[in-house]
């Protein structure tokens, strides 16, 4: 009797815990056709592409944690964590080059997505975050 009742417990959990899907499919579609016309290479950038001019025209948004930050950043990076950025999508510019990133690209990859799905197509990530850039920037000012 107590295995059964723990039992149905279980199943009572995880049916009230699993994800909800939604009845409107408009976020799944959004999803689907941007990921059905998305090319390998949108929405990304290689520090390697990054010159003096792509650097002076581009606004960085450090993704990680604040710690992270005040450890080190991009010269003139703005600081926006990666969970944060639905909320604060009003301080990106709407037009130019924002380019997102975190320590290794995972991260700010995730912010990226949800900002371009939220209609910023200016955005991208920089592939290899800060420790690419350390390692293989092509400008460092």
């Amino acid at each position: 009797m107590r295995l059964k009742l723990a039992r149905s417990a279980l199943l009572g959990w995880l049916a009230l815990s699993a994800p909800v899907l939604a009845e409107d499919t408009a976020v799944a579609e959004a999803v689907q056709g941007y990921m059905d016309f998305a090319t390998y290479e949108q929405g990304i950038i290689l520090p390697q592409q990054i010159d003096a001019e792509v650097f002076a025209a581009a606004t960085f948004i450090d993704t990680r944690d604040a710690a992270q930050f005040a450890q080190g950043h991009i010269a003139g990076a703005r600081h926006i964590e990666w969970r944060e950025v639905p909320a604060r999508l009003g301080e990106l510019p709407q037009s130019g080059m924002v380019i997102f990133y975190c320590n290794t690209g995972s991260l700010s990859a995730q912010a990226t997505f949800a900002a371009r799905l939220l209609g910023h197509e200016n955005v991208l990530v920089l592939q290899s975050g800060y420790t690419g850039w350390q390692e293989t920037a092509a400008y460092k000012p």
